[in-house]
Parts: C-alpha cells; sequence; structure tokens
C-alpha cells in the first residue's frame, strides 16, 4: 500500500503529470470551468468526458438514447439534487456510463468534493476491487480519498493522480 503522506502524494502526482498529455488536462480545466454556471451537459460535452475517462464504450456514449434532451435533463437533475445516492443512480442510465465514468461527471461538477473512482486508486489504497460497483462502495471510496484529501491539505484531484500513479508502477 502506498504510504499516505503529503511528500509521496505530490511526488507521484507529479510523475501522473509528466506522463499524461496536455489534451487530458484541458479536458479537465474546460470542463470543470464549463460547470462552474453551466449545471448541465450537452449530448457532445457529456461524450467529450465519457471519452476522457473510458474511451472503451465510446459507441455506447454516442448511442442515439443518450439524445442531446435526454442528456440535458438527466445532468440538470444530477447536478441540482442534494442527494448523492440520486446523482449517481440519476447518470448510470445513460448509456454507456459505469461507475467510473459517472464519477468523473461528477468531479467536474464538484471538483472539490467528488473524486473519480478509478481500479488504480482502489488498489492504491490497499483495498481489493469488488466485482461489481455499488452505491454503498462508492461512498466509502468518496470518503477516503476525501479524508486524505483533508488530512494532507490537497486537492482531491492530486490524491487521485498520485494514487494512480503509484498503481501504475507497483501493481503487477
Amino acid at each position: 500500500m502506498m504510504k499516505l503522506d503529503k511528500k509521496t502524494i505530490l511526488e507521484y502526482a507529479k510523475k501522473y503529470d509528466e506522463q499524461y498529455s496536455k489534451a487530458g488536462e484541458t479536458v479537465e480545466r474546460e470542463m470543470k470551468e464549463l460547470l462552474r454556471n453551466q449545471r448541465y451537459l450537452t449530448r457532445d460535452q457529456f461524450v467529450r468526458i465519457g471519452l476522457w475517462k473510458s474511451k472503451r464504450p465510446s459507441k455506447h456514449y454516442r448511442n442515439e438514447e443518450n439524445d442531446n434532451l435526454t442528456v440535458k435533463e438527466i445532468t440538470r437533475f444530477c447536478f441540482s439534487t442534494k442527494s448523492h445516492k440520486a446523482r449517481m443512480k440519476s447518470l448510470l442510465t445513460l448509456k454507456g456510463v459505469s461507475w467510473p465514468v459517472a464519477s468523473a461527471i461528477l468531479h467536474f461538477a464538484f471538483p472539490n468534493k467528488i473524486p473519480i473512482m478509478d481500479f488504480r486508486v482502489i488498489w492504491s489504497l490497499g483495498w481489493k476491487s469488488p466485482s461489481s460497483y455499488n452505491y454503498v462502495f462508492w461512498r466509502r471510496y468518496c470518503d477516503r480519498v476525501n479524508e486524505i484529501s483533508t488530512k494532507l491539505d490537497l486537492p482531491i484531484r492530486t490524491v487521485e493522480k498520485a494514487l494512480w500513479r503509484y498503481s501504475k508502477e507497483h501493481q503487477i
């Protein structure tokens, strides 16, 4: 398991930033900025975030069931409700959206509160990945990443990047 101190987190987060493209960083920045004021996603914006997180289900993101109105209405509801469970469950109704993709959408809308779920981060926390994700696991994940972020006085995304990078280097 990764040592969870500020120095180690910053070291691995820096390695992450050095390795990954500026294009990914641009998507993050643009979507976070957009969602500060626009409290919904268009279909194109939804597809862009989906592809940023996971390219494999790209045909599902573009499925005709994910039309512009549906994506707008679901994300408008998602970003306005106070219920974390309703937020997550509503996003999961969109084609191609898994727990990790939904968490990425939520992170862009609530960057100081909701982390992006990823199997690499789960591994670096010393946890076993469940055979399937559920709300209880996701809340536990969010709570743990937020706890580390608060304890070390670092942004959630910095913590995630470090945990992800650690797994990339050490997971067999």
